[in-house]
């Protein structure tokens, strides 16, 4: 018997061609360091996934499931860089799946695909800086409480909530933020390029669409979710592997003789939750 006829004797099936994989990486949540017992989205936090996802063997396609209504903007172009740097040197195509919302640092992150998708009613968008806070001067006063700041540098108190805000540091805080803005839409024209449509004026407002009209903006390329997408363009069989990072504390158990997180790593904690709470509201969510 020849090697031909005995190659037609073979069980076919376990030469079959290995299904293609496209690795997932989940981005979900505030962005930036929250608080002792809350874990936002920062570089150190995701590097070990995203080298991973990076890594997987018949990789034909890095996905970002984003869930993000922002937050620190350096922590959002540390992670996009990041993504588009070993999308560069891998040769990997990355493509942005929007769930509920992808605004602000969440669309940044975004900015960081090839190719952005949404949900028709997913939240895109918010193209902006904010800045919020609390003053409390006058709380001071009323219970007769002296608050005493000590500073080298006259500029070291600016926005002390609890003195009487000063215009000339809300103009600096306003510089601040434009420059940040400026950074912003550079990313946003970078990397969306000619798909834009509509006047700098709108799409960089701060203004946030659902996701059927940030198609017509170009803010995203399609409607479509994860799995629908990826199946449709790599087939049936497609494999979607998902790139997780270690588990948070609470869902580990704490080892014997561990103590007890501090006090006032709790109070910190509930306040943590409090603004992460604010991110979200913004959006309706």
């Amino acid at each position: 018997m020849d090697l031909y006829s005995l190659l037609g004797r073979l069980p076919l099936g376990r030469f079959r061609e290995p299904p293609p994989v496209v690795a997932v990486i989940r981005l979900s949540g505030v962005i930036g360091a929250l608080g002792p017992l809350r874990t936002g989205l920062t570089l150190s936090g995701l590097a070990g996934q995203i080298e991973r996802a990076f890594k997987q063997p018949r990789l034909k396609a890095v996905a970002l499931a984003i869930n993000s209504p922002g937050g620190s903007p350096v922590q959002a172009a540390l992670i996009g860089r990041r993504i588009r740097t070993l999308a560069e040197e891998k040769e990997v195509p990355v493509i942005a799946f929007a769930e509920d919302v992808a605004a602000s640092g969440g669309y940044w992150l975004a900015c960081a695909a090839d190719e952005i998708y949404a949900d028709e009613n997913s939240i895109v968008g918010s193209i902006g800086v904010i800045s919020a806070g609390f003053g409390f001067s006058e709380l001071l006063q009323r219970f007769g409480v002296e608050r005493r700041v000590h500073t080298a540098g006259d500029k070291k108190s600016m926005l002390d909530p609890f003195k009487e805000e000063d215009p000339k540091d809300v103009t600096r805080l306003k510089a601040l933020q434009k420059e940040i803005h400026e950074s912003f839409k550079a990313q946003v024209r970078a990397r969306r390029g000619e798909r834009l449509e509509g006047s700098d004026k709108a799409l960089f407002s701060g203004e946030f669409w659902t996701g059927r009209k940030a198609v017509e903006l170009g803010l995203v390329d399609g409607l479509g979710d994860l799995r629908g997408v990826l199946r449709e363009r790599y087939g049936e069989k497609l494999r979607l592997k998902r790139v997780d990072g270690a588990r948070p504390w609470w869902r580990r158990r704490l080892p014997a003789g561990s103590a007890l997180p501090a006090p006032q790593d709790w109070a910190a904690g509930l306040l943590a939750a409090a603004e992460e709470r604010a991110h979200w509201s913004r959006y309706g969510l």
